[in-house]
């Protein structure tokens, strides 16, 4: 197994792409607390991974809260001893025309997606310095890539987590910490059932239309599922990519080539 020994958290475990990684990561012979907004999602998660016979730890949690991060990386340290890994997925996305994004749209999405990434990798590589090890891994997107007409706010955020990633890579590598970033693109998760709704209100589009024609667009001709992403946060995790640090991973079905 490749995980096995680990102790991970997933931040927003409890439904799509973190879920899905949870799992995965147990599958793998990992412990995972799988912090989440809500609560009952979280448990659900942790109860899956206790029945494939590793610990899962459930927990509330508002990334945006500091009280709440510390919170995180106490609880993880006394239910596992240790942090291995850090799975920065946590988010939120906000579909808007440019002209009519407000402040607080703004600094909502940021605070979520950026400003809490960051803090959660700098609480959590604390505790990593202490034992010269550690892998930390930060949720972008194919829209940090380049820009979206109706995502300038997401947009923003996912580039932001780029630069992170980059920046941490080289401050932490010295400590035996590795930092690196996935890109999805048109994941079958929640969130894109609220950007095709949402996106399509705004272009006049009837639903499921916005979705149906980026799916179109895929060269390997299929939505992308949460397993997905997960095949590449596990890798990403694992002793097998001891060498790369610094990076972001595009997992899109080749739907954006950089």
């Amino acid at each position: 197994m490749r995980l096995a020994g680990k102790s991970a958290i997933v931040t927003g475990a409890g439904r799509g792409i973190g879920k899905a990684t949870a799992l995965r990561f147990a599958r793998e012979g990992a412990d995972v607390l799988v912090p989440d907004l809500d609560l009952a999602t979280s448990q659900q998660t942790a109860k899956e991974i206790q029945a494939l016979g590793r610990k899962g730890a459930p927990m509330q949690m508002d990334v945006t809260r500091m009280a709440d991060i510390q919170r995180m990386v106490e609880t993880a340290v006394r239910e596992f001893g240790k942090i291995d890994v850090l799975v920065n997925n946590a988010g939120i996305v906000i579909v808007r025309d440019l002209l009519e994004l407000t402040e607080a749209e703004w600094d909502r999405t940021l605070d979520i997606n950026a400003k809490a990434v960051f803090f959660c990798l700098q609480a959590v590589a604390r505790e990593m310095v202490k034992r010269k090890a550690g892998v930390i891994l930060n949720a972008s997107s194919i829209s940090g890539r380049v820009g979206r007409p109706m995502l300038v706010d997401y947009c923003a955020s996912k580039f932001a987590v780029v630069a992170i990633t980059q920046s941490a890579a080289l401050a932490l590598a010295p400590h035996g910490i590795r930092v690196n970033a996935v890109a999805p693109g048109i994941v079958d998760t929640d969130m894109w059932v609220k950007i095709d709704r949402e996106w399509g209100t705004l272009a006049g589009k009837p639903p499921g239309e916005v979705k149906r024609a980026r799916v179109e667009a895929i060269p390997l001709g299929r939505i992308e599922t949460p397993e997905d992403v997960a095949n590449l946060y596990t890798f990403l995790a694992s002793d097998e990519a001891s060498y790369i640090t610094g990076q972001t991973y595009n997992v899109c079905g080749g739907l954006q080539l950089n």
